[in-house]
C-alpha cells in the first residue's frame, strides 16, 4: 500500500496597526477605528474584528477587496481569521465608497449567512458596520441581526 503525505499550509500575514481602540464596548468604538482603516477607500473593503471573551481586539483581517460597489464575502474566508486567532466573537464591517452607509440588500444577506455560520462554529458574529465617509450604520442597532 502506498503511503500518502498531506502538507498543509496556513500562511497569515501579520503587521503593526495603528488601531485607535483595544476594547470595543459600542458599535460606535468599532465604527470610530473602522473609519480610520477605510472610509476613504475607492473600493469595497470587508474587514473582520477578532475579538477575545473580553471584547479585546486581538486581530483585525482585511478579508476582501472589492470593487467600488461590492465584494466578494465567503464566510469561510470570514471566519479563518478567527479561528487562526482563537477569537471568541467578531465584528464585520466594510466601506461603500458612494459615502452612503444604508446597507444593501446583499449586505443583509451576507450577515444572515454569516451570523448562521458564527452558530454553527461557536463565534459569535456581534455586528455589522457599514461606513460611509464620517458616517456609520450597525446593522446590530438598525435590528438587522
Amino acid at each position: 500500500m502506498e503511503k500518502v503525505y498531506e502538507i498543509v499550509s496556513i500562511k497569515q500575514v501579520v503587521r503593526e496597526c495603528d488601531f485607535a481602540i483595544t476594547t470595543v464596548r459600542s458599535p460606535e468604538d468599532a465604527a470610530h477605528a473602522i473609519q480610520k482603516e477605510i472610509s476613504d477607500e475607492d473600493r469595497e473593503i470587508f474587514l473582520v474584528l477578532c475579538l477575545n471573551t473580553k471584547n479585546e481586539v486581538v486581530a483585525i483581517h482585511r478579508a476582501s477587496v472589492g470593487s467600488i460597489n461590492s465584494a466578494i464575502v465567503h464566510p469561510r474566508e470570514i471566519f479563518k481569521a478567527a479561528i487562526l486567532n482563537n477569537s471568541a466573537s467578531i465584528i464585520c464591517a466594510h466601506n461603500h465608497p458612494s459615502q452612503n452607509p444604508t446597507p444593501s440588500p446583499e449586505d443583509l444577506e451576507v450577515t444572515k449567512r454569516l451570523v448562521s455560520a458564527g452558530e454553527i462554529l461557536g463565534i459569535e458574529v456581534l455586528d455589522h458596520i457599514i461606513v460611509g465617509g464620517m458616517k456609520h450604520v450597525s446593522l446590530k442597532d438598525k435590528g438587522y441581526m
